[in-house]
């Protein structure tokens, strides 16, 4: 799909009519919504020769893209320090730095491609509140530079819970959240492995994703950190999938 397919000003209308839709409101100013064009245009024009997302009719983007990157704002304390462990193609860092612009984002990602499209459509869309790094979370997290030293951390990875635990919370203050966007939750997931890492246990915030043909439910998780994350944590990957906590 090229955004020659819909309009600039249809667009921009059906993405505030979606977030407006889905309690958004808030995020329906004229430079957001415009921002948010630029963003997804880009977006749509790199996944011509890069493979960024599967998702690409301009309601799905704005409802599956735009407004879930969304839900976790209302859940981000203000001037937060937030990590996006596995960016992928920028969401929700992206969203979330053009809406949120008193956020400091990093965007973290094991592939060099994928961080250097978020650090050119972040200067593209003038984003000075977000940056890119680049490895593997399992690794950075064992660095003093980034252990414990950011607010909070998102995922909307569809690795398991136990997995994301492990990856996310290491990185987190104490006093501070990690946030697991979820669209669903299988019963075998484990929601214990936050204790072992020194967090709470997960406060669990249900929404439905209104604008696209069905109405889908999402999950997002959050867990309070407490205490020091025990230095053997996070594991190497292969022990992190081979024996999840």
């Amino acid at each position: 799909m090229k955004m020659t397919t819909i309009s600039k000003n249809e667009f921009l209308l059906l993405c505030e009519n979606c977030l407006k839709e889905n309690g958004l409101s808030r995020f329906c100013e004229e430079n957001t919504l415009l921002l948010l064009y630029k963003m997804v245009e880009n977006m749509l024009k790199v996944n011509a020769v890069m493979n960024l997302t599967a998702i690409t009719e301009p309601r799905d983007v704005a409802v599956k893209h735009l407004a879930d990157s969304l839900l976790a704002a209302a859940l981000i304390p203000e001037s937060a320090s937030l990590l996006d462990v596995g960016c992928g193609g920028g969401f929700p860092s992206l969203p979330l730095a053009i809406a949120r612009p008193d956020l400091r984002i990093t965007a973290l990602d094991s592939t060099a491609k994928k961080t250097a499209y978020v650090a050119d459509a972040a200067k593209l869309l003038g984003l000075n509140n977000l940056q890119t790094l680049t490895g593997r979370a399992e690794d950075l997290a064992q660095m003093p530079e980034y252990r414990e030293k950011f607010d909070c951390t998102a995922a909307r990875a569809v690795a398991s819970l136990p997995i994301l635990c492990e990856l996310c919370l290491p990185f987190v203050k104490i006093g501070g959240k990690m946030i697991a966007m979820k669209a669903k939750l299988d019963e075998s997931e484990s929601t214990m492995a936050p204790q072992t890492l020194g967090a709470s246990c997960f406060k669990r915030h249900e929404f439905t994703l209104r604008g696209a043909e069905t109405e889908e439910t999402r999950l997002i998780l959050v867990a309070k950190k407490q205490k020091h994350t025990p230095k053997e944590y996070p594991r190497a990957y292969t022990q992190i999938k081979k024996k999840p906590l």
